[in-house]
């Protein structure tokens, strides 16, 4: 099953509503004060907008329902999120063309630079990015070590019963079949984590291929979004690729065990995703901006990443930026109860107090949006 075709009819509709407004304001997507363009239906209504991450997008389509039914009726807020991709998100974040954008990948200092005011990263959930694959007859949790990742993914292994794998799989009977590798073809935070992580575990990685949202696989098949790519792997015999978490267990793919820091094998499970990211808590930066990839400890998963929204700390319109705050403030409360349900994992309570005091200094014409928290 395919999350992106199962949202509710509710959320269905807010895209409609949302592409109808847009419509009747022409095809800018801005007012003249350069911030996105607000869609009102009625006094007091407010209408949000925001793009990114396909890594968050079950969790944000949850969330989005869940927040519009539980809203005060003096305030109606419509919140249309586009899942396309983390590049898309940032760029559309720096172009001011969306209230918000959700990215896997925290922006670099060069990005930062090139924002027209000052961008913070809130921490909204915590994933995992894992080894998905379909070959006939191999159980689900296959081992595989950082070097057999790096290798598939390098083009350097390419069949299933290559010695480096069965090495570490003397129970599994593996087929000669060709190893099929599918990647991102769009801009993608899932494709930074996943890269950050062969490159921290990896030097010839590092060095050939790097880390980046988009970049020059060595060998296979792009496909588009988490989604596009977990189709992509379900059609294909013999292939493997690299996804989010509940992608591939709503589709009934197999995952990887993988070898941890630790030298444990080790299966993504919400507890090891936690696990990577208390381990990280007392090491995150005051900006919040920090991989968790190869994090220490005997339990953490070794590709787990948090998903944050990008937000200008000033806003242009007080109340559209008091409806933002309001929301992504409810997101790192009562929406970390709807996480686990869709196999993401709640942020620790550590990582929520930091998210809480990003957004307290969120402001519109200098004046706190958050009051009384």
């Amino acid at each position: 099953m395919n999350y992106r075709s199962c949202r509710s009819p509710a959320v269905a509709l807010l895209g409609v509503v949302a592409l109808l407004a847009a419509a009747c304001k022409g095809n800018s997507g801005s007012d003249p004060s350069g911030s996105p363009a607000a869609t009102n239906t009625a006094a007091g209504d407010v209408s949000l907008t925001g793009s990114g991450s396909s890594f968050i997008n079950p969790l944000m389509s949850k969330w989005v329902a869940a927040y519009q039914g539980a809203e005060a009726p003096e305030r109606k807020v419509k919140i249309n999120y586009q899942s396309v991709g983390s590049g898309a998100g940032i760029k559309a974040i720096l172009d001011k063309t969306v209230d918000f954008a959700a990215s896997d990948a925290a922006l670099s200092d060069e990005q930062l630079a090139k924002a027209p005011n000052k961008i913070l990263h809130v921490p909204l959930t915590l994933g995992a990015v894992v080894i998905t694959y379909n070959v006939k007859d191999v159980p689900d949790h296959l081992k595989m070590t950082p070097e057999v990742i790096a290798g598939i993914f390098g083009g350097e292994i390419k069949t299933w019963n290559d010695a480096r794998i069965a090495s570490v799989n003397a129970d599994v009977k593996l087929p000669a079949t060709p190893i099929g590798v599918v990647y991102r073809s769009d801009g993608s935070g899932t494709t930074a984590v996943f890269t950050n992580y062969l490159s921290t575990v990896s030097a010839p990685w590092k060095t050939k291929v790097g880390t980046a949202t988009s970049v020059k696989w060595p060998a296979g098949t792009g496909a588009n979004g988490n989604a596009g790519v977990t189709n992509q792997v379900k059609q294909t015999p013999g292939s493997i690729a690299y996804v989010e978490l509940a992608y591939a267990l709503e589709n009934k793919l197999p995952v990887a065990s993988l070898k941890n820091r630790a030298g444990k094998f080790v299966e993504p499970t919400l507890e090891g995703i936690t696990a990577a990211a208390e381990g990280a808590s007392t090491k995150i930066p005051e900006d919040l901006r920090m991989p968790l990839v190869d994090a220490e400890g005997n339990t953490a998963y070794p590709i787990a990443a948090f998903t944050y929204a990008l937000v200008y700390e000033d806003n242009a319109d007080p109340s559209r930026g008091t409806a933002l705050s309001s929301f992504l403030w409810w997101a790192i409360h009562d929406g970390q109860k709807l996480g686990p349900g869709l196999h993401y994992a709640a942020l620790p309570p550590a990582v929520v107090a930091k998210a809480e005091a990003k957004l307290k200094s969120l402001k519109a014409a200098g004046k706190p949006l958050l009051t009384g928290k």
